[in-house]
């Protein structure tokens, strides 16, 4: 049995932001930049975010916005959004 990390969030109260980058990518994102990731999909990207806060769904935020990953910066009161309109989408094949 490979041992299991404790969750980075200390609060239940952490807001995780889950939606997609500029590349089409799914990333998870805590509000203040304290951690995240990048996903091949929603569900990965879920689990992570419910592990990472305890099991909270309800701190849970999916949105339309393109999300940015980005581990390098201070924290911050929210992570980098930018409003998506669908020619900021790449295009994928059925």
């Amino acid at each position: 049995m490979k041992p299991v990390e404790p969750p980075s969030c200390k609060s239940s109260s952490a807001i995780i932001f889950i939606g997609r980058n500029s590349r089409g990518d799914w990333v998870a994102q805590e509000q203040n930049g304290l951690f995240g990731g990048l996903f091949v999909n929603r569900a990965q990207a879920m689990k992570y975010a419910l592990f990472e806060n305890g099991d909270h769904p309800a701190t849970i935020v999916l949105t339309s916005n393109i999300v940015e990953l980005d581990m390098h910066r201070i924290a911050q009161s929210s992570p980098q959004t930018v409003e998506a309109d669908e020619s900021s989408r790449p295009a994928r094949a059925a």
